[in-house]
């Protein structure tokens, strides 16, 4: 499971010119599921999301968390995310869960944010979307998570 988070001051997705979601203040999550990964890492993951300060506070030092900053959060699913780039020019996407399966896991992970009373909009999983972001900073934080959660 991998993320690319990005704090900004507006996102939004659309399709074919509609848009779908937008919000202001807050974060976009860019999430790929891989083969293997499981709840009790979106777990871990959402915890994470939603526990980072990135945000910045009176002084301008980054140490408000997205509720502490009354932000937004949009999750888009990006296979892409997983693609393998060791040998070649095209990337492969074998480590990519399968869709059935990559989307329970991107449900479940969604479900995690709004059940810790979140403001989350998002894309449609497997859609042609096009995001649209301003950065924020700019902030940019990667979190990949293997299989060996001991936390």
């Amino acid at each position: 499971m991998r993320i690319v988070l990005q704090r900004v001051s507006e996102a939004s997705v659309s399709i074919k010119g509609k848009l779908i979601s937008k919000i202001n203040h807050g974060m976009l999550v860019l999430l790929g599921i891989e083969k293997g990964d499981t709840e009790e890492q979106a777990d871990w993951m959402a915890k994470k999301c939603c526990e980072l300060r990135i945000f910045e506070d009176n002084e301008g030092k980054m140490n408000l968390d997205i509720d502490e900053a009354e932000g937004e959060i949009l999750v888009v699913s990006q296979f892409t995310l997983c693609a393998e780039i060791k040998k070649g020019r095209r990337p492969s996407w074998s480590k990519a869960e399968e869709p059935e399966r990559g989307e329970q896991l991107v449900d479940y992970f969604i479900d995690k944010l709004k059940n810790s009373n979140k403001k989350v909009k998002t894309g449609v999983f497997g859609a042609y979307m096009n995001v649209h972001l301003v950065n924020d900073g700019p902030v940019t934080i990667i979190l990949d998570k293997k299989p060996d959660i001991k936390e």
